[in-house]
């Protein structure tokens, strides 16, 4: 047995909808970065999941499934150490899906605070896609083919999870134990970052986000305009730190943490004003984003070789995959010619 095959298996991804922003680095890529060397790391571009909403536009999930995997080179996953791969192009995940959705209820599903959630920010009532609906059962799919021991996810998904191993727990019931159940490794602290209007996460859909390769100009145009205490009108009177986004910014990107709390207390007590900390946390941006936005800009030359990386790590989940299928085939008894 080699040394991969003795690391713990981890399933991540994104939905291939546009590129990534600052919140996808902090709830997320920076965490696959960090964990890439002691796991085998599994990152799939969701790209069927991405068309069960976008399914009246094919083209954008296929451009932003390179636009995504570009992102995911420029902060650092390495392809040699984690497989990237197109779920699209993994049949297997596809035909577990059919069997789990022979062991949960529509009932169960439209519990699924997650589902509901997405729902709502979508105006979806009773003329949901049906594919929409039951894309917890896909993902289930796609933890379990690989069989991962782990799922970062942020609390909000924690009940995808747990969806997940009621359909593990069912299937081996009947079928014998051959899928293995997994665990959510959600963050102790952060894992979300809100928007720069202050409100809810930083989404695309709701226009409060700074990309990744978000350009000079664009950046100052952002920070400028961020939420900060809507009570500090003059230059002289104290600030509240709590929900200010440009210090929540501050907090998680600025490196120096004591000249960060040298102006919080400043802030705090009066005379520092909203300009003078919304220029340190540009400084602070734009030294973050930079080499980001360079790298991006680099390996953009060669889509060659971006496709690539997609066509190797997809043929390494693909014979992954291939193997669960064909102990999950003998176990439902539908291995007729294997």
């Amino acid at each position: 047995m080699n040394a991969e095959q003795n690391k713990k298996v981890i399933l991540t991804g994104d939905r291939p909808t546009g590129q990534l922003h600052l919140g996808h680095y902090v709830g997320s890529l920076a965490n696959r970065v960090a964990l890439q060397d002691e796991y085998n790391q599994f990152i799939l571009l969701a790209d069927i999941q991405a068309l069960t909403d976008n399914y009246e536009n094919p083209q954008k999930v296929r451009d932003n499934a390179y636009q995504v995997l570009l992102d995911y080179l420029a902060v650092g996953i390495d392809p040699h150490k984690s497989t990237i791969f197109l779920q699209s192009q993994i049949p297997q995940i596809a035909e577990l899906t059919v069997l789990f959705m022979n062991l949960v209820t529509l009932s169960r599903l439209k519990r699924n605070p997650t589902v509901k959630a997405e729902m709502a920010l979508r105006g979806f009532d009773e003329s949901v896609p049906v594919g929409f609906l039951v894309y917890p059962v896909s993902q289930a799919a796609d933890i379990t083919i690989f069989k991962a021991d782990l799922v970062p996810v942020g609390e909000d998904q924690a009940p995808m999870i747990e969806q997940t191993n009621e359909l593990v727990r069912s299937f081996n019931r009947i079928y014998g134990p051959i899928l293995k159940e997994t665990t959510a490794l959600i963050p102790k602290t952060g894992g979300r970052l809100i928007g720069t209007d202050g409100k809810a996460k930083m989404s695309k859909s709701l226009g409060n986000t700074i990309f990744l390769n978000e350009s000079s100009d664009s950046l100052a145009k952002k920070v400028k305009g961020m939420y900060t205490d809507p009570t500090h009108l003059k230059v002289e009177d104290p600030g509240k730190i709590e929900g200010n986004t440009v210090f929540t910014y501050l907090d998680i990107f600025d490196p120096d943490t004591a000249e960060v709390t040298r102006l919080k207390e400043h802030y705090m007590r009066g005379g520092l004003g909203d300009s003078i900390v919304k220029k340190r946390l540009l400084d602070v941006l734009e030294n973050f984003i930079a080499p980001i936005r360079t790298r991006r800009a680099e390996l953009a030359q060669n889509m060659d070789y971006i496709e690539n990386i997609a066509r190797e790590g997809t043929l390494k989940a693909r014979a992954v995959a291939s193997q669960t299928m064909l102990e999950i085939r003998r176990g439902v008894k539908i291995d007729y010619f294997d």
